[in-house]
Formats: C-alpha cells, sequence, structure tokens
C-alpha cells in the first residue's frame, strides 16, 4: 500500500525519536504512536467495512518492514497490533460494532497463549488469569487473550477447548512495573491480569475456523488474505517486524562505517573484509525481505484454486518465514562483530538494532526448529505434534 509507505517514510525521524525516547519509558511515547496510527498502517488488514482497506498481506508486511527500520519498536508493535483487525473482521457482527463502531482507529491487544481459564455461565463464561508480553497495550482499548473453557470445577478436561476472550479496557489491568528486558523495550509489552470478568458468548471466538479458514468461508469473504491461516499471517506478521529491524541495522552499519577510520589510520570503507561482510549481509538481509514477500504472494496465489491452504502447504511458509528471519539475524550479527569497540556504547544505534533484533528471535513464531520437524513429519506422513502454531 503505497501511499501507507510514503506516510511512514514522512515520519521515519520522528518514529526514529520516539524509539530512543521508548528505551527509558519502556513504552513507545504517545506522541509518535498516535502519528503512526495516522499512517494507517493498522488498517491495512481491516475491513473496508469498518474503514479499513482490506489490502494484501504483501501491503502489510511492506508497511510493517518499513516502520521497523525507523523503529524497531514501533515496527514489532505495527506487526502485532496490525494484525489483530485481520482476526477482528471475521468476527461477529455485533462485537465489530463495539470494537470499531464509534472509531475506526480503535486498537486491540492480545496476547494469544492459552494462560486463561474460563467457566461457563448463563450467556457466557467467567474469565481469570495473568499473561506476559501484552505488546503496545497502553496504546490499546480492548484486548485479545487466549484461555481454555474448564468445566464448573475447573477443569479444562482431557481434550483442552482453545479460545480468544475479548475484553475492554475496564475488564483487565495492565501491571505498571512488568517490562525490564534487554530489548524491544519501546514495545511496553506489560502483563495483564484478569478478575472474575463476564465474557458474554459474542466476545468468546472459537479460533479453529480461523486456522482452516472455515469461518471467511462461512461469512462469504471476498479478499483472499482472510483465507491465509491465522497461523501463517501472525508469524509473518512477527517476521516481517523482525527484518525491517534487520533493515534498519544495515542501514546503522553504513551510516558508522562511511565515516570510519581504523586504528591504523585507513578508512574501514575501503577495507576488503568490510566490504565482504557488508555485501553478504546485504544480500541476506534482501532475500530474507524476498522470501517473506513472495511466500505470501504465493499463499494469495494459491487460493485463487483452492479453499485453504493445505497443512503441507502452511508449513511450508512457516518454513520459509523462520529461515528468513534467521537468515537476516545471523547477517547483522556478522555486521556486529566487525562494527568495532565503538558499536557498543549505549549510544550507538546500531547495538540498539542488535539488542532488539535478538530479542525478537525469542517469540514463539521466530523458533524454527519445531516448525522444520513438522514440516519434515507431515512430508513423510508422520503425525505432527501438537501446539504446532501453523
Amino acid at each position: 500500500m503505497n501511499e501507507v509507505v510514503m506516510r511512514i517514510d514522512a515520519i521515519g525521524d520522528d518514529l526514529r525519536a520516539g524509539d530512543l525516547e521508548s528505551t527509558g519509558l519502556r513504552c513507545y511515547p504517545e506522541k509518535q504512536m498516535k502519528q503512526l496510527v495516522e499512517t494507517g498502517v493498522f488498517r491495512i488488514l481491516q475491513t473496508k467495512e469498518f474503514g479499513g482497506y482490506e489490502g494484501t498481506l504483501r501491503e502489510f508486511l511492506e508497511a510493517v518492514m518499513q516502520v521497523g527500520h525507523y523503529s524497531p519498536s514501533a515496527g514489532w508493535i505495527a506487526g502485532v497490533v496490525g494484525v489483530h483487525p485481520w482476526e477482528f473482521s471475521l468476527v461477529n457482527r455485533q462485537l465489530q460494532e463495539e470494537v470499531w463502531g464509534k472509531d475506526p482507529d480503535t486498537l486491540v491487544a492480545s496476547p494469544y497463549a492459552p494462560f486463561g481459564r474460563a467457566r461457563p455461565v448463563e450467556g457466557g463464561v467467567i474469565f481469570n488469569g495473568r499473561w506476559p508480553y501484552s505488546t503496545g497495550t497502553d496504546h490499546c482499548d480492548w484486548i485479545i487473550l487466549g484461555g481454555f473453557l474448564t468445566d464448573e470445577n475447573g477443569d479444562v478436561g482431557a481434550v483442552p477447548q482453545l479460545r480468544h476472550m475479548v475484553l475492554p479496557r475496564g475488564d483487565y489491568e495492565i501491571i505498571e512495573d512488568s517490562w525490564h528486558v534487554v530489548g524491544l523495550q519501546g514495545t511496553g509489552s506489560r502483563d495483564v491480569v484478569v478478575h472474575d470478568a463476564f465474557i458474554p458468548d459474542h466476545r468468546v471466538i472459537d479460533p479453529a475456523g480461523l486456522f482452516d479458514a472455515t469461518t471467511p468461508k462461512a461469512l462469504g469473504c471476498e479478499s483472499l488474505s482472510y483465507y491465509i491461516s491465522f497461523g501463517v499471517v501472525f508469524s509473518l506478521a512477527i517476521a516481517s517486524g523482525t527484518i525491517g529491524i534487520a533493515e534498519g541495522a544495515l542501514k546503522a552499519f553504513t551510516d558508522y562505517t562511511s565515516d570510519r577510520i581504523s586504528a591504523a589510520g585507513f578508512k574501514i570503507s575501503k577495507d576488503p573484509f568490510q566490504l565482504a561482510v557488508l555485501g553478504e549481509a546485504m544480500a541476506d538481509i534482501a532475500a530474507s525481505r524476498e522470501t517473506l514477500l513472495d511466500a505470501a504472494d504465493w499463499a494469495l496465489e494459491t487460493l485463487k484454486t483452492q479453499d485453504c491452504l493445505t497443512m503441507n502447504q502452511r508449513l511450508m511458509v512457516r518454513s520459509k518465514q523462520v529461515r528468513a528471519s534467521r537468515r537476516a539475524v545471523d547477517a547483522v550479527d556478522r555486521l556486529f562483530a566487525h562494527a568495532g569497540a565503538g558499536s557498543l556504547n549505549l549510544s550507538h544505534p546500531l547495538q540498539g538494532y542488535w539488542r532488539d533484533l535478538h530479542a525478537g528471535m525469542n517469540h514463539i513464531c521466530n523458533v524454527a526448529e519445531p516448525v522444520y520437524q513438522g514440516y519434515g513429519l507431515d512430508l513423510f506422513g508422520e503425525e505432527l505434534p501438537p501446539g504446532l502454531f501453523i
């Protein structure tokens, strides 16, 4: 979505300044967050009926990478919070009206980890739990929280029933002093707590149809982006934030190297070893970007001839995604190792990108080995292990 990317570029310096300020705040500043919302990045996957662009997955990923290039924390928020409108475009009308009816720029936080427990009662459930890592939560008025349904005694049962619970800001507590981390400090990914909240039935979402595309099919959605598995969409969003940070690190390295003089008095920009590392890293980061965008395009093209992506296809896209993230991070590691002692200074932008990048790699969507294992097992007709996010 070219106009969104152009708006992001127009506020690039402000986003970068906001990232520096956010380290001390442990939250992205309100001023720059408002500017980010105004670019429209959070509306790209949002249904047109409620003020969104209903754009393609590629357009969303490109915009998120551009934000991450200027500000790692803002890029991470754009990827995580920006993917929630995809899900909310597939929920019931009543919930859409509650969230977007008065303001289509209303933001929704998460996390989806099933740390909550929901006891059914008449008309809904009673919900309790505590969740870490609620990215951008201070700027959101609603939240999606994962949890399992229980029986009257609080037991989950032999076959857990996962649900996404949607709550307005007044029904959960943000734990202010719960985000002390080495990287991505500006995401403000604080803990949230819910105590005996009543969640009406229309705000309880069974996510199964978001993975196998039965939900968009039942709704008759026209946009093919809504037929991609939620596990694939969310993981690509995480990877786009990751690769955007890598692109920012590459620029920070080149900016620094252009004027750097070695201890022996030579220009580093003429050093053959530095140039070799730079060329390799540039190629790897560019390849990671194209791998991600190509995977998104391929998914949409495939859905022109079939109702949903098969399990093997979803695993293939996820394998490409985790490999793209790893390749980009390895490239930045090589750059950082050749950047000299000056890049270790906390005022140097490269060390900030490096720390944020490694923090991003701790997200479950960037953990490669379970995805590779799942792809191999499925390829050979073996049973998949439980819990794969695909």
